[in-house]
């Protein structure tokens, strides 16, 4: 028997209804603020990635699925490497949309010079090769936030903001999300900071771990994530981020706590917060519920070098990545079911002697906007009532040879079980109505 790949999922029923109910969310909430939804596409140039995310990370070394096309496999494989391949020949499966955003933000020029900032968002699967477990998987899902163009100090904040607000749509207690937040300076001021950190593992060698040594000579910022309890132990004496801050950092930095706190939104502040990935720069988030046990559920920042990188002109741009799957987890974990509403529907039953006349019925229902359901099994009309319980019907429409004769349909409510007879000519006004 087919089976589906170890570390994926299938989407069906209440999880599929909760990951619509998401995006959902997001588009009511981001387009309150004046962002519009893109789609990039799963499948991108690894250079995209490598630019932007960084060749010295775990998600671009160790994680990242590589495509090939089958002709390309028996080149590979006759020759050992990938010498030779040309660029659009090095293809990968995106491990999260902020590069493939920014890529087509670049491509299609959507932030000519002097023009108002451009502000997207999107949804869909992502792919990472790790080791499947609770709460993170090989394909996965996210919403996230790509806002290009805003410089402001300001639009950090509102970010923030607005993610909490999303987090609160979908139905979580304020006081049980936690909201950490640093800065990891710029180029300005980074540098120097990185080397110091540098300094540091390579002074406490014996302690770290071959990881972290490693993570000295391309990312020494990495080892403050660190899984290791020693390492992070080591790393708590370590130089600190806001302590090397150049003067337009900290005022940066500074401003987004001042506008936070008008806005009203707790945070922490935790100065090893450095995020995964290399295009960060200043300002950088993420959120966790308490008690949840499936660690972040959401976080992002400012990244206004990585406009550049994907080759276009230099461009601010800021944004937040939230995982599905590790959201539906916490919500349960306070229980909540996301996708626990469905929608309402409409029954129609009827005698084996008048199913002819269902086909045209169902038809009005529709096309007056109500979910209609109906057997398509020629079942008894004993079976048809208890369908109708199974699929949640609220109403349901009964015909039988004295309704179709008389013109009319009974309207029975599936709760009270009352009913009523209807004209035909009106049960998609008076339907429409009671739902």
């Amino acid at each position: 028997m087919a089976q589906r790949v170890q570390g994926t999922e299938d989407l069906y029923g209440g999880y599929m209804r909760a990951w619509q109910r998401m995006q959902d969310v997001a588009r009511e909430v981001f387009g309150v603020y004046g962002f519009n939804m893109i789609e990039t596409p799963a499948i991108e140039q690894v250079a995209t990635f490598v630019h932007g995310i960084g060749e010295s990370t775990d998600v671009v070394r160790k994680e990242m699925f590589r495509v090939f096309s089958g002709a390309l496999v028996e080149s590979l494989l006759a020759k050992g490497s990938e010498q030779g391949l040309k660029a659009k020949q090095r293809l990968a499966l995106r491990p999260e949309g902020t590069a493939g955003v920014v890529r087509a933000a670049v491509q299609n020029n959507l932030v000519p010079q002097g023009s108002a900032p451009a502000k997207l968002w999107y949804a869909g699967p992502m792919f990472r090769g790790e080791r499947p477990q609770k709460g993170r998987l090989r394909q996965f899902h996210q919403v996230g936030v790509e806002w290009l163009g805003a410089s402001d100090p300001a639009s950090d904040a509102e970010c923030i903001v607005m993610l909490m607000q999303f987090f609160e749509r979908l139905g979580f207690a304020a006081d049980s999300l936690r909201l950490v937040i640093n800065s990891m300076g710029d180029g300005a001021c980074r540098p120097a900071y990185r080397e110091q950190v540098r300094s540091f593992i390579l002074d406490h060698a014996s302690q770290m771990c071959d990881d972290c040594l490693e993570r000295a000579e391309l990312n020494p910022l990495r080892a403050f994530d660190c899984k290791n309890p020693h390492c992070r132990e080591v790393m708590r004496d370590a130089p600190l981020a806001p302590d090397h801050l150049c003067d337009e950092c900290a005022s940066h930095y500074a401003q987004v706590k001042r506008y936070l706190d008008e806005a009203g939104v707790r945070y922490e502040e935790d100065p090893t917060l450095v995020r995964g990935l290399d295009y960060y720069t200043r300002t950088v988030f993420e959120v966790e519920v308490e008690g949840a046990g499936v660690g972040a559920i959401g976080g992002g920042g400012r990244y206004d070098g990585l406009m550049e990188l994907e080759g276009g002109k230099p461009t601010p741009g800021l944004g937040f990545a939230v995982g599905f799957e590790r959201i539906v987890l916490a919500l349960q974990a306070q229980g909540v079911d996301l996708g626990a509403a469905e929608e309402r529907c409409v029954y129609v039953a009827c005698t084996p002697d008048v199913r002819a006349s269902v086909f045209g019925t169902v038809l009005a229902l529709r096309n007056a906007g109500v979910r209609t359901e109906c057997d398509c099994q020629g079942r008894s009309l004993k079976s048809q009532f208890k369908q109708a319980d199974k699929v949640g019907a609220c109403l349901c429409v009964v015909l039988g040879t004295d309704e179709v004769a008389a013109g009319k349909a009974a309207l029975r409510d599936m709760r009270s079980h009352e009913q009523e007879q209807v004209d035909l000519a009106d049960l998609p006004s008076v339907v429409a109505q009671r739902m």
